[in-house]
């Protein structure tokens, strides 16, 4: 004989995800005009960046790139300084220093590690076809790999992300990694190894790069669809409870156990 009782029990929804990246839509919301939705506003201030870039290239534009690199070749003809080379990862220092400090940033740290090396990987691969596809002279004449600018890239990748993930504790996080970001492409022409589109186009691609891996990044490593807000049902978890064995007598003499089952 196998008896068991349990108590039903309401198990309430799980709670929200206040780790969602600013440019996911949660599941179930009513649909947006086109120009409203999170691609074309991840892509705004990218666009701007490559299409500013693009619009000075060579002698194009108001102060195009062969105007400003003359200005600050005149201004600063002996200036060289090989911090751009290091600058480029500063970000992921101070990022690495306040995660190290406890300060908890939006994802935990495999889908942070996820999220970069997606971003990497696009952003890399974005700038060596542009790179391949404009065959662009340097200032300096070294090679035909300028447009655009790769530090500046990384640059720009590693402050966007910084943003992204501690912007929700102090917004000087954000501002300080993108002031490195722009020392650093400031550094790249007074190197004399970039034109002024390169960095602005730089600039551009690290931060649509970054701003992609973050919008792509929709099902977050080790969690489940119910514990995702919007995504399937909240569904009860299995109850926990403790199993009571008894002897009993069975129906013409014999002898036979009994087995409980209690719910906690």
């Amino acid at each position: 004989m196998l008896a068991s009782t349990a108590r039903a029990q309401t198990v309430p929804a799980s709670p929200a995800d206040t780790t969602l990246h600013k440019f996911q839509t949660p599941l179930g919301a009513a649909r947006q005009p086109w120009y409203r939705g999170k691609l074309v506003r991840a892509s705004i201030v990218p666009a701007l960046l490559i299409g500013y870039g693009v619009s000075v290239y060579d002698d194009h534009g108001f102060y195009s790139s062969r105007r400003a690199q003359a200005d600050l070749q005149r201004n600063f003809p002996t200036f060289s300084s090989h911090l751009d080379d290091y600058g480029q990862y500063a970000p992921y220092l101070e990022l690495g220093a306040v995660l190290a400090f406890g300060v908890d940033g939006r994802n935990d740290r495999v889908n942070l590690a996820l999220i970069v090396a997606k971003s990497e990987l696009l952003m890399l691969g974005l700038v060596e076809i542009t790179k391949r596809a404009t065959h662009h002279l340097r200032p300096d004449g070294s090679d035909y790999r300028s447009f655009p600018s790769g530090h500046t890239s990384q640059a720009f990748l590693a402050a966007s992300i910084v943003h992204t993930e501690l912007r929700d504790k102090s917004q000087w996080y954000g501002v300080g990694a993108y002031a490195v970001a722009t020392t650093v492409g400031a550094f790249r022409m007074l190197n004399n190894k970039h034109w002024e589109s390169d960095v602005l186009a730089g600039a551009g691609y690290g931060i649509l790069s970054a701003h992609l891996a973050y919008l792509s990044h929709r099902h977050r490593w080790g969690r489940h669809p119910a514990d995702r807000p919007g995504v399937g049902l909240a569904l009860p978890k299995p109850t926990k409870g403790e199993w009571q064995l008894s002897p009993t007598m069975l129906p013409g003499g014999g002898l036979g156990v009994c087995a409980s089952w209690q719910a906690k």
